[in-house]
């Protein structure tokens, strides 16, 4: 099992969708800064893990990332963020409260 696992929403929709999608909020330069930041770390071999995935909703708050084991979800993440949430979160258990998700989140999914 992985110390943490981070999925990355890269869900594209078409235009004009009714949900919107995080492809549409610059979703594809999180996961790059993510791949980034792993690659330039070696956090695949301290037992990080790092997914692109489908939606993880919601998608009207995107581009969103959550972090397990501890189920946290980020939303409206920037490529600037990355680095915090690594260098707080996955190093150091800290979440980066200024990106969570609200806990109502959780119902709109």
């Amino acid at each position: 099992m992985p110390k943490k696992h981070v999925l990355v929403c890269v869900q594209g929709r078409p235009q004009g969708h009714p949900r919107g999608s995080c492809q549409d909020k610059d979703c594809n330069a999180i996961w790059q800064a993510f791949l980034d930041e792993f690659q330039s770390r070696n956090l695949w071999l301290s037992g990080f893990k790092l997914t692109n995935t489908g939606c993880i909703g919601p998608c009207s708050m995107g581009p969103n990332v959550l972090i397990y084991p501890e189920g946290v979800m980020y939303v409206g993440v920037q490529p600037a963020d990355v680095v915090t949430i690594i260098d707080e979160h996955l190093m150091f258990d800290q979440p980066v409260e200024r990106l969570k998700a609200p806990p109502e989140v959780w119902s709109m999914t």
